[in-house]
């Protein structure tokens, strides 16, 4: 239960400063991996909250101090980038890898990359040109996941469900030709395909 005192003492905290914010960048990269972007987000956000905590106080002087706690924040970003212990290039490549063994097309991994952060141009150097195979192999995944296709156990569905399932693979973002293959695809090729995939 909160303490009404807790409010009253959050509003006294100083803001965060360089060496705050470096702290709390170094605590989140030990749990999780980031990008530049997402790790700016996490420490703006802490800065945000210390800001509402601190509203009770003269806001003029709350902007300025939120400001130039954001400012380090960048400077913090920035040379944690430089030292190599953020790298969208890695992130981007370990997150697609990832993603694609859990059965998410080309497409999909492309638009979660974007929405960590990643920029164009990073996304097309780890993100090769489409790999038939590859994407092959993910919808497989997905299609083991929904028991469909070659990894059906019941009857064959009919052409209601046959485009149900087709649609399905749409949503996940593989085009057309892939999920027929997939749906197609004999049950030990579907398997060994899924196997190479998680190696």
């Amino acid at each position: 239960m909160n303490n009404p005192g807790d409010r009253a003492d959050r509003t006294k905290l100083p803001p965060p400063d360089a060496a705050a914010l470096h702290d709390a960048a170094m605590d989140y990269l030990a749990r999780y991996a980031a990008t530049e972007a997402g790790l700016y987000r996490v420490l703006e956000r802490r800065i945000e909250r210390w800001a509402r905590g601190a509203e009770a106080g003269d806001r003029d002087l709350v902007a300025a101090q939120t400001a130039t706690a954001k400012f380090a924040a960048r400077e913090v970003v920035a040379r944690l980038v430089a030292a190599g212990a953020v790298s969208d290039a890695a992130f981007a490549e370990s997150r697609a890898r990832s993603l694609v063994r859990a059965g998410r097309s080309q497409r999909a991994v492309a638009a979660n990359l974007a929405a960590k952060g990643v920029s164009t141009d990073t996304l097309r150097r780890v993100l090769p040109e489409h790999d038939a195979e590859t994407e092959l192999a993910a919808a497989l995944v997905l299609a083991r996941r929904r028991r469909i296709g070659p990894f059906r156990t019941g009857a064959q569905p009919d052409a209601a469900g046959q485009r149900r399932e087709l649609a399905m693979f749409a949503r996940a973002g593989f085009a057309q030709s892939v999920a027929r293959r997939a749906l197609d695809t004999p049950p030990d090729e579907a398997e060994a395909l899924v196997h190479e995939l998680r190696r």
